[in-house]
Parts: structure tokens; C-alpha cells; sequence
């Protein structure tokens, strides 16, 4: 299994940006669907976006995300991200990084997680 850390959490203001990466320790990292999700505090966990493997390279993105989300990965490098602009309070919570076989929003079919890193959108 791949290992999966993440980075580039913090507190921004509403209506600002941040870039979250995930970097993966493993081999093959190309052959596996990278996943962001999301868990706000007292509520579960929920899909953010999704990028399919390296010959498809399809994307995926929540209601509440799309248009102000981009995913990408670096499959050179081992690395995945998320741009995140035009942050809304409600953007806030622990966001996760995972790889799996494919995409999709259940949780369970991901093979690895990350810890997690923290986003805070507030004035």
C-alpha cells in the first residue's frame, strides 16, 4: 500500500486560495485514482474531487466544489494536489488524500488515507 501524506493546510480568509498537496511514498502512484475528501467537525466525511489513473486522467468534483476546486498529480514526482480558491466559510475541515482503484465516493473502496490536514476558512 501506498503511504500518502498531506500538506498545505491553514487559516484563510473567505474568498482566498490554498494549494493542498499529497505526496506518496510507493511504487506505482500512476496506476492509482487519487481522492480528496473532507470532514467537517460533527458532520462525516464527504467527496471532494477525484483524478482516474494516468491513461484517463478524468476528473471528479462535489456540487458544493466545482468551479472553484482543480485536482492534479504530478505521477513524476509521486504528488497530488488541490487548488482551492474563492474558500468559503463552509469549506472548512480536515481534508484526507487517498488512492484506490478507481474513482468513487465511497470510502470504503479506498485502498490508502492520508492524515489529514487541517483548513480554516474564516475572517
Amino acid at each position: 500500500h501506498l503511504q500518502l501524506v498531506e500538506s498545505g493546510g491553514g487559516l484563510v480568509q473567505p474568498g482566498g486560495s490554498l494549494r493542498l498537496s499529497c505526496a506518496a511514498s510507493g511504487s506505482a502512484f500512476d496506476y492509482y485514482a487519487l481522492g480528496w475528501f473532507r470532514q467537517a467537525p460533527g458532520k462525516e466525511r464527504e467527496g471532494v474531487s477525484c483524478i482516474s489513473i494516468k491513461d484517463d486522467g478524468t476528473t471528479y468534483y462535489g456540487d458544493s466544489v466545482k468551479g472553484r476546486f482543480t485536482i492534479s498529480r504530478d505521477n513524476a514526482k509521486n504528488m497530488g494536489f488541490l487548488q482551492m480558491n474563492s474558500l468559503k466559510p463552509e469549506d472548512t475541515a480536515v481534508y484526507y488524500c487517498a488512492v484506490g482503484l478507481y474513482c468513487t465516493w465511497l470510502e470504503d473502496e479506498w485502498d490508502s488515507w492520508g492524515q489529514g490536514t487541517q483548513v480554516t476558512v474564516s475572517s
